[in-house]
């Protein structure tokens, strides 16, 4: 899948409302009960990086966008994450949302459902929805860095 796929996937999966007939998209803007009360329900707008403070010898460093309710009662997160050289693979892991890596620089080690890729800087790697996965940097020498987006039910 290159950039512009994904743009339009993107785009479809955030419009996807607008694709339904007017009493479904009516019911799918109003606020769902599940949603969790501490998850703010997000507004088009700007969301500014914001920079976490790291503990000392952290070797994985995440930095929020945002993290919020899409008015459909879809849970949206995205974050820039930097590991460093060597840093230890986080633990196999799944989730209810679907998660997408877009890389920014040097190389990673994506595993999902069993199977291990590598993303360079550029790449884009996808897990689906409920898939055992995990993300490592592939260099004992270099950073490695991604925005991740998370898209699904609220967890």
């Amino acid at each position: 899948m290159n950039r512009r796929d994904f743009s339009a996937l993107l785009t479809t999966l955030l419009a996807s409302p607008a694709l339904l007939p007017s009493t479904e998209a009516h019911a799918a803007a109003t606020p769902n009960s599940d949603a969790p009360a501490d998850i703010p329900r997000l507004i088009s707008g700007s969301y500014p990086l914001i920079q976490n403070s790291p503990k000392p010898g952290a070797t994985r460093i995440s930095h929020r966008y945002l993290l919020g309710m899409l008015p459909d009662s879809i849970r949206l997160e995205a974050h820039l994450t930097v590991l460093s050289p060597g840093a230890p693979p986080e633990p196999i892991w799944h989730h209810k949302h679907s998660e997408m890596w877009l890389m920014r620089e040097g190389t990673c080690t994506l595993t999902t459902a069993g199977t291990s890729r590598t993303l360079r800087a550029g790449d884009m790697g996808l897990c689906i929805a409920g898939d055992d996965h995990y993300i490592s940097n592939a260099s004992n020498s270099e950073p490695a860095s991604y925005f991740v987006v998370a898209v699904g039910p609220p967890e």
